[in-house]
């Protein structure tokens, strides 16, 4: 029986290397997102600062904390058996649930999902444990305190980060104004001074503090003379800032710098039991029933309320993962993604839709933000307007999404809120406190306006549930899977830990097959275009690509509706009616990416190519909204089980017309991808015979002797209508789409 426990440890420590991956894929977001918003350095730059930071924080970690050994459960009720069900269910459980939110591209706490599942595993024992023995109660098993605990964290650090990131960020921008540059020299040593005290008094306490060579003499030493040190950190720093600005040397890129390495140096010395706190407790375990030759269905788990260092060896090995996780993983680079768009100064790609909670939001805080103007005097308003002039906006690079003072406040304060919940003992998330203190600062920056608003507090709102969401699915997912195991054995662990690596490597995979989408990428190009880069060239490859796909859909679409319809298929028409929702969702991102080019455009004076741009994309939505119709009606009539249309002409005439259009739009798709519009005319001739020829049956059958089933009667002149209206719309996107991407650019003088 010490043998399948012995292969049970091992696979849990494989899962740990799969976990650090995974955890170090998500949590990448709390210190790369500033410095990746604000592109203060290169990638592969920030990567070595990042790197470093991780590697010596995973080393000289003590790999170890109390809540992975006795913080949710007590040990010394439980049995060695009992708790490996317990680690194994934990291990299982979180490397699937870490990869779905990277996958997803949503930043989570791993400190709550380890919590929360050793808490479901625990508490799933727990109740197996008092059914057995009804001496023991819930109370007894489980520390229910510190999970209590780690939710008032969540909401506290949730609010206190977003709260003192708008109020700091706002104080900063009426200081140094959006041209940052000309105030820099008056207020770089205060400035200065207070971010890298920030950031050093962080490593000093968040990072260092748990590092395995820093003794009882280091704490004694930060607690007798903290307040000198402080005060020390301040006024040197004072003094090296206003020299390193006198010799032309960039003080905010180098607070960017090591505030970059300090997060990630603490994430990687007090996160890494998030990933392999349990692993090497389930070794530590181990190691103790082999010395003491115990029995692991009676031997008692009592010395776990102890703590005990990693093995030096093993935490190394564990530093090198993270940093190839980091180097490596591009979910990594995706979850950063989510956290830089919603705090993008400049419009971007909003990866979020709306909901009806975040429209209410705006249209609330657009009435309190007038109800608050009206209150302030004029001339005090116009002086605050000055100060937040996006047009003065510094950009270290063409496509950053924020300048180097914000990256700067949301480094400082990440570390200064981080190291004062430390101080007092408060269970903070880095995760939570850095994304909050970034959608803070952006607030105050009025990075969310009118046109965006909507858009990322749908992000916000949406990663917020994430984190709640998480710890419900932690706790639900690794009861389940601690039942599973204790009943199911030596056979049950197994097929899961097969089941686990399976769905990783799948999940990769797919990943890897979805990244290979070339429109994001020609998308992402046109939003990182400089003033000096041909913006038409990209946008027209862009756009083609999108009206031909969208176009071969709608055909596709239209021959299935159809060709269910007269079938009598439901499950093809609601199949079809769902991929209508999903290209709608798809014709609905075009035209804000439309607007997006525009834009760019705007700054090459391609006012006309902007009319077709728009035009095209408006045609898309009048061509779905008729399929919309169609499939409605045909869906609705057949999931009632109402009568066919009789008749075989009539059907007949519904079948070629399915053919026809169908081959037609695929046509005209081609021609727009392959922006060969000297067939625009022949196309354009097709498609109009063929509206023409549906038009005449309409009114034929208009003028016929009416039905005795009138239902189908109408559904038949409502399909033909709709997809007549169908082609007119087909013909709009082929001549917008042909003055849009052939015609040469005219400037708005010209147009003059």
């Amino acid at each position: 029986m010490t043998t399948f426990y012995v292969i049970l440890v091992a696979l849990l420590l494989t899962l740990a290397l799969f976990d650090l991956f995974v955890g170090v894929s998500n949590d990448a977001v709390n210190f790369l997102s500033s410095a990746v918003g604000s592109k203060a350095f290169k990638f592969k730059t920030l990567l070595v600062f990042a790197a470093i930071g991780v590697f010596f924080g995973a080393t000289f970690s003590s790999g170890m904390m109390d809540i992975a050994r006795h913080g949710i459960y007590m040990p010394q009720y439980y049995t060695f058996a009992e708790l490996m069900c317990v680690f194994a269910a934990v291990m299982f459980t979180d490397v699937v649930l870490l990869d779905i939110f990277n996958t997803l591209g949503m930043p989570t706490s791993t400190t709550v999902s380890m919590v929360f599942e050793l808490l479901g595993a625990s508490v799933a024992i727990a109740c197996v444990k008092i059914l057995g023995d009804s001496t023991l109660d819930l109370g007894n098993l489980i520390n229910t305190a510190k999970a209590f605990t780690v939710i008032m964290g969540i909401f506290l650090s949730v609010t206190i980060a977003f709260v003192v990131g708008l109020v700091v960020q706002f104080v900063t921008r009426l200081v140094f104004s959006f041209g940052y540059r000309k105030n820099l020299r008056f207020f770089v040593g205060i400035f200065g001074s207070i971010s890298m005290t920030s950031i050093f008094y962080f490593i000093l306490v968040k990072g260092l503090k748990n590092m395995s060579f820093m003794g009882d003499g280091y704490k004694a030493f930060l607690g007798q003379y903290e307040n000198e040190l402080l005060l020390g950190m301040l006024g040197g720093f004072f003094v090296i800032c206003h020299l390193l600005h006198a010799l032309k040397i960039n003080v905010l890129k180098i607070i960017i710098a090591l505030g970059t390495f300090s997060l990630a140096l603490a994430f990687a010395g007090n996160d890494l039991v998030n990933f392999v706190g349990v692993p090497l407790t389930s070794l530590s375990s181990l190691q103790h029933l082999l010395a003491d030759a115990g029995n692991p269905a009676d031997y008692k788990m009592a010395f776990l309320l102890k703590s005990e260092p990693g093995q030096w060896y093993l935490l190394m090995f564990a530093g090198i993962t993270m940093v190839a996780a980091l180097v490596f993983s591009k979910k990594a680079k995706k979850v950063v993604q989510t956290s830089v768009s919603l705090a993008s100064q400049t419009s971007s790609d909003e990866i979020f839709g709306t909901n009806p909670v975040a429209r209410a939001l705006v249209r609330g805080s657009n009435g309190v933000a007038k109800f608050i103007s009206s209150k302030i005097p004029e001339s005090f308003r116009k002086k605050i307007e000055t100060r937040f002039d996006t047009k003065q906006m510094i950009l270290e690079e063409d496509g950053a999404a924020f300048d180097l003072l914000r990256a700067c406040v949301n480094l400082m304060l990440a570390s200064s809120l981080i190291a004062l919940g430390t101080s007092l003992k408060l269970p903070l998330s880095t995760t939570y406190v850095t994304f909050m203190v970034a959608m803070g600062t952006s607030l105050a920056d009025r990075a969310w306006n009118r046109e965006t608003a909507v858009y990322r507090i749908t992000g916000v709102l949406s990663v917020i549930g994430g984190w709640f969401l998480t710890a419900f699915a932690a706790f639900a997912s690794a009861s389940m899977v601690a039942i599973v195991l204790y009943f199911g054995g030596l056979p049950v662990t197994f097929a899961l830990f097969a089941v686990v690596i399976f769905v990783l490597v799948r999940s990769n995979l797919k990943y890897r097959e979805n990244k290979k989408d070339k429109t994001a990428e020609r998308f992402e190009k046109i939003l990182v275009a400089g003033p000096e880069t041909k913006v038409y060239p990209l946008i027209r490859d862009y756009s083609r690509g999108e009206w031909s796909e969208v176009l071969r859909w709608s055909a596709d679409c239209y021959e299935k509706i159809i060709v269910g319809f007269l079938r009598e298929d439901l499950g093809k028409l609601r199949s079809v009616h769902k991929q209508i929702k999903i290209l709608k969702k798809h014709i609905e991102r075009n035209r804000r990416h439309g607007s997006l080019c525009s834009e760019r455009l705007a700054q090459e004076d391609l006012v006309v190519k902007n009319f077709f741009l728009y035009q095209a994309n408006d045609f898309m939505g009048d061509a779905l909204f008729c399929l919309q119709q169609i499939s409605f009606s045909c869906k609705n009539h057949v999931d009632n089980a109402f009568s066919p249309i009789e008749g075989n002409d009539k059907r007949k005439i519904l079948l070629r017309s399915a053919v026809h259009v169908k081959s037609l739009v695929e046509e005209t798709a081609d021609m727009v991808e392959t922006m060969q519009f000297d067939r625009y005319e022949s196309v354009r001739d097709k498609l109009r015979a063929e509206g023409s020829k549906i038009f005449k049956e309409r009114k034929a059958e208009m003028m016929r002797t009416n039905s005795d089933n009138i239902r189908s009667e109408m559904l038949y002149l409502t399909i033909l209508y709709e997809s007549w209206a169908l082609i007119d719309a087909v013909c709009s996107v082929a001549k917008a789409s042909k003055k849009f991407l052939t015609t040469k650019p005219q400037t708005l003088s010209a147009s003059i």
